[in-house]
């Protein structure tokens, strides 16, 4: 397997990053995932606007164009005989001196590197949550963005699997839904669809946000709403959203069954039609 290190491919046994990398001693970087299809890398501009507020806020420059880097994503794929797989593009600060100064981390490390993908079944999968005993805490700067330090994440989903669901719901310090480790969530109740706000401390998913656009076209009404537990273990139905999954209904919510509502699989169907366009699209 090659993978793009730093405007390089190279392969996977060969692409090495010093030890004292600031990415690995500090968590001091930024990553996106983005799904392939047909070799295109889907949401490209939208991942890369995020990324790019992440660079911002992190004060990181990247050397090379945005249209360069999706250009040797497309040529990763080529190169690996991967036309449908998850893309990681990450970043970190690259070497400095010992401890937190970022002073003399000048070259920052890029790598973009290819993984399978899950299948995309027609019909949603179905998983059961876990509520996290950590919480998130509420205006952090940088939730923003996918920063690297995403251990309170970690422990979270390691939580949820030794508790026999597939993912953990994360509620913030005041007690309110705000996304799971790897996907926003949202939720059907009679007026329409809920998810949290972004001032929660929910990330602003793509995934999200392309829902959320399809919603309004389609007359869907939808909601930012804050929300405890309580409220999303009474709904009519939920899903999570995510680059790599799509749409995936919620089944259970701490070992309670959750209903099963027919919208969660018309999103999950015009969000695969929206990919499958766009895949053929930039492969043409």
């Amino acid at each position: 397997m090659l993978v793009f290190l730093n405007g390089c491919f190279v392969p996977e046994e060969q692409a090495v990053v010093s030890v004292f990398d600031r990415g690995l001693l500090y968590g001091d970087g930024l990553f996106e995932t983005l799904r392939i299809m047909n070799g295109v890398p889907l949401s490209w501009d939208a991942h890369w606007r995020r990324f790019a507020l992440g660079l911002l806020r992190l004060d990181l420059t990247v050397r090379w164009a945005p249209e360069f880097l999706r250009a040797n994503a497309g040529d990763l794929c080529h190169r690996n005989h991967l036309p449908d797989a998850l893309l990681r593009l990450a970043i970190s600060r690259g070497v400095g001196r010992r401890g937190y100064s970022p002073r003399g981390a000048d070259a920052p490390t890029l790598v973009m590197s290819l993984h399978s993908a899950p299948v995309l079944e027609a019909t949603a999968p179905r998983w059961k949550l876990h509520t996290a005993s950590l919480r998130v805490p509420v205006g952090d700067w940088l939730s923003g963005c996918k920063t690297s330090s995403k251990l309170l994440h970690v422990l979270a989903r390691a939580e949820a699997e030794a508790a026999g669901a597939d993912e953990a719901l994360l509620l913030n310090s005041r007690g309110e839904v705000v996304e799971a480790t790897s996907a926003n969530v949202f939720w059907i109740e009679a007026d329409g669809l809920h998810t949290p706000p972004l001032d929660s401390g929910a990330l602003p998913g793509v995934t999200r946000a392309a829902v959320l656009a399809w919603c309004r076209t389609q007359g869907i009404a939808v909601h930012e709403t804050s929300a405890d537990l309580a409220r999303l273990a009474g709904a009519d139905g939920a899903f999570l959203t995510m680059s790599s999954w799509g749409v995936v209904e919620v089944a259970a919510l701490d070992g309670r069954a959750v209903p099963i509502s027919p919208l969660t699989q018309r999103v999950r169907t015009a969000l695969l039609a929206a990919w499958a366009v766009d895949g053929n699209c930039g492969a043409a």
